[in-house]
């Protein structure tokens, strides 16, 4: 009896042990799931950014060509 006792004390060991690793990893993935949605808004900011710089260029670019430098 004593055996399946300690075989019982042992796999509720594990279990207790199981529960908590599951525990911690729910928490990381949260974690990462939190600064994935945080780094996808700041892309989608960055590249806001970026076509409106590019629609810049092309404005500032529309214009008359500038003549080469005086040394060429």
């Amino acid at each position: 009896m004593e055996v399946h006792m300690s075989d019982t004390a042992q796999l509720e060991a594990q279990l207790a042990f199981l529960e908590d690793a599951v525990q911690t990893l729910d928490q990381a993935l949260s974690q990462q799931q939190r600064e994935i949605l945080k780094l996808e808004r700041t892309v989608e900011l960055l590249r806001e950014r970026l076509g409106e710089q590019g629609a810049r260029l092309d404005a500032v670019g529309d214009g008359s060509p500038e003549p080469p430098p005086p040394h060429y």
